[in-house]
Order: C-alpha cells, then structure tokens, then sequence
C-alpha cells in the first residue's frame, strides 16, 4: 500500500511557510491546521516537545496527514496538507531561524495550561523557547508579530503576555520595550474534542483512502474558533473556515470553560470511582449524568450568555458527549488538574458559596479529583507534591488548600468534600 504523500494524493509542494506552532499534537492538527488549510499561501513550521517520532513521520509524507471526523453515520476521512515542515524541539536553530525570518507573521501555541506558569530554569520549557525566538526576532530586525494562544486559559493572550513580561525580567529594556509595542496577543477560544489515536484509525484510512498514513487525528465533527487581537503582518483567511472574530469574548470562554471543560472534568474524575473509562460511557451512568446536568443548571446561574443561548449550546454538548464515535478517554482528561479546576469548577463554586450553597457536582468534582490522586498514574506538574498530600492525614483539607487557600478555611466544604470521596470510594 503507498505511504501518504504529495505523490500518491496529488497534491501541490508544500504552502510557503508563514506561521509557526508550537506544540504540534492531536489537537492542533484537528483544529488550527484544518482552519489554515482554506489558505494555500499559508504554511506552517510546527514544532513540538514530546516527540522526535511524529516529526519524523511528517517529514517522511511531506507534511500530510488525515483527520477522521467521527459522527453518529461513520468516519469521514480528509487529508490536511498546511503543515509545510514538521521539527522536533531540539531543532533549535530551525527554530530562531523560523522566528527571526520577517515572512513570519504569527505563532500559535498548543502548550498545555500548565506551560504557562514562569519555572525557573527558563531552559527547555516551552516560554524559554519562545522568548529565545522572539529575542533572535528582535536582534534581526524586529518585524512585528501576533502570538495565538490556543489553550483553555481564561483571557489566554493576556496570560501569555503577563508569563513572558515576567519570564524576561532580565532582559534588556529594549528588548521589552519591543514585546509591549510590536508583539500582538490574541485572545482565542477553541472547541474540538480530540481523543487518542487508536490503531482502528490506521485501518480506516487504509480502507477509506488506499494509503497508509502513519499519524492520523481522529476528532468528532464540531468544532469552533473565536479570535480577539490585531495581526500586524496578515492572517490566514481563517474566517472561510468558520473562525469567527469577535469583541466580547469574556462570555464565549466562560462559556466553553464552565459548561464543556468544567463537565469534562467533573466526569473525568468521578467516572472512573463508578467504572467508566470514556465520556460517552459517563453520561450514560445515571448518578453521573445527574451531576453533569446540575453542574450545568449552576453554571447557568452565574454565566454571562443568555440562557436560551446556554440551553441550546448544552444540548449540542449533549450530543457530543454521547457519540460513540468518539472514545474520549476520562483519564486524557483528567490529566494536569491543578492547571484546569481553578479555570473550570472554582470560579462557579465560589459564587455560590458566596451565596451559602454549597453545589453537590463542584463537591463531586473535587471528590473525585482526591480519588484520582490517591489510585491514579498522576499526569500533573505538581504530581509529586499532591500525591504526597492526598495520602496523608487530613488529605482533603490539604489539597483544597493547594488550590486555593481560602477553600481550606471554609470548613463545611472541607467536610463535604471529605463525605462525597467516601461515598464514591465505596460506590
């Protein structure tokens, strides 16, 4: 069977390279590259950390690769050809290179919430190599740049923003003089569930196309890009592909954070206590679905949107929740909880707290993060320090207290908490 290729799809040579991305994964390949690929004069150099392979994959089917959109009918399957180069993270001056060139007019990102938080050393991490680019871009000439972050951060630009004034407190005046006046950040809200690539998804490419493509993306058919900010130097006409630009963006990214990655999150941590090991399985369990819908019915009392607008966006997450056509696996989710449970559960727990309720499916959530603490492979950057919290004495207070102090204080949650792990513990 031929290899997936600008040869055996007819394709044309690779779009002349004006965008970067940094953190090439599942997601960014189902969502940003689909969305540049309506623009053949837009290519993109991506870039990514955690692997060598699928770099070495791309550059071998000279940067195509399929998305199955998987609906209640069976897979659709389409080849994406806007990646014109794929680079592993050690490729370092590829990388200065690629930012210092004054073609270049934007980087995404794709990083994870917690890539976000300045460490020290600055080297290695994601904001050490991009600051390192935008300096190169500075000493060679200083052509103005748009920053789009793309992941689930309230006001995502503006963190980015704050995280690489800080990370560069010992730069020179100039040079952030030049990051406040030349370089534009993007406010973003993105929206396509994406889950692991399955071995079936080979075989469906296979069958579908009469090729054999070695790193294809498996996502559901919604999907969703809202934009705030300036793009000094050009865009993609993302817009043709359904991007919308927007003024108000606060009430969108409540919106996505609150209804659909607060109900992940609930779900990806109680799921499991109750024997689910994917969402669709979830809200298929009666007691889970039951806290998903209250999680939603009190986010609603304390969102923006109107609530016909709410309404109508949870029967859509309903649907996609429920596909079987998408295997979203609950521990994926659950992975770096401590980045996602301020951004998606705190801000309606407080609310209501403020408001002497105490929510039962906030409750489960935190719950359920404590179990999974205690039982689970722990993906998170503080994985060591709230492992060591979660099985010691006092674990519930503890570890609301490493998510925020002002939780720890509040003893009737504290309780809850405590009542809702022991009641998921036993079934």
């Amino acid at each position: 069977m031929p290899r997936l290729d600008r040869t055996s799809t007819h394709r044309a040579a690779p779009a002349p390279v004006r965008a970067v991305h940094l953190g090439l994964g599942a997601f960014h390949r189902a969502h940003q590259a689909v969305y540049t690929m309506v623009d053949p004069e837009w290519g993109i150099a991506a870039y990514t950390f955690r692997s060598t392979t699928l770099p070495r994959q791309l550059t071998e089917q000279e940067g195509l690769y399929t998305v199955q959109t998987h609906g209640e009918d069976g897979p659709r399957v389409q080849v994406v050809d806007s990646i014109s180069r794929a680079h592993p993270g050690g490729d370092h001056e590829q990388w200065l290179a690629d930012l210092s060139s004054p073609e270049m007019a934007l980087v995404t990102l794709t990083i994870t919430e917690a890539a976000y938080h300045v460490s020290t050393p600055l080297d290695g991490t994601a904001l050490g190599k991009l600051l390192a680019g935008l300096q190169e871009r500075h000493r060679t000439g200083g052509a103005p740049l748009a920053l789009v972050p793309c992941d689930n951060l309230p006001g995502n630009g503006g963190v980015l923003r704050a995280a690489l004034l800080a990370a560069a407190s010992d730069a020179t005046p100039e040079f952030r003089t030049w990051l406040s006046e030349h370089v534009s950040f993007v406010d973003t809200v993105v929206d396509r569930i994406t889950p692991a690539t399955t071995d079936a998804a080979l075989a469906t490419v296979a069958r579908e196309l009469g090729v054999h493509d070695q790193v294809p993306v498996v996502t559901e058919p919604f999907s969703e890009w809202l934009l705030r900010g300036r793009f000094p130097q050009g865009r993609p006409r993302w817009e043709q592909s359904g991007a919308r630009f927007v003024d108000d963006l606060d009430a969108y990214e409540q919106r996505k954070l609150w209804f659909l990655n607060g109900a992940h999150t609930l779900l990806a941590y109680t799921g499991p206590a109750l024997g689910c090991t994917t969402i669709d399985e979830a809200v298929r369990h009666p007691r889970l679905e039951a806290w998903m819908e209250s999680w939603w019915d009190t986010a609603e009392c304390h969102a923006e949107l109107p609530g016909d607008e709410l309404r109508d966006y949870r029967g859509k997450l309903r649907e996609r929740f429920a596909s079987r056509g998408i295997r979203h696996r609950l521990l994926q989710i659950a992975a770096d909880g401590s980045q996602k449970i301020p951004a998606r559960i705190l801000p309606v727990l407080r609310a209501e707290r403020a408001l002497g309720r105490m929510p039962a499916s906030a409750v489960a959530a935190l719950a359920g993060w404590v179990i999974h603490l205690r039982t689970q492979d722990v993906r998170d950057p503080d994985a060591e320090k709230l492992t060591a919290l979660a099985h010691s004495d006092e674990a519930v207070l503890h570890l609301l207290g490493a998510l925020s102090p002002e939780l720890a204080d509040d003893r009737e949650l504290v309780t809850a908490v405590e009542e809702r792990r022991s009641d998921l513990e036993t079934g």
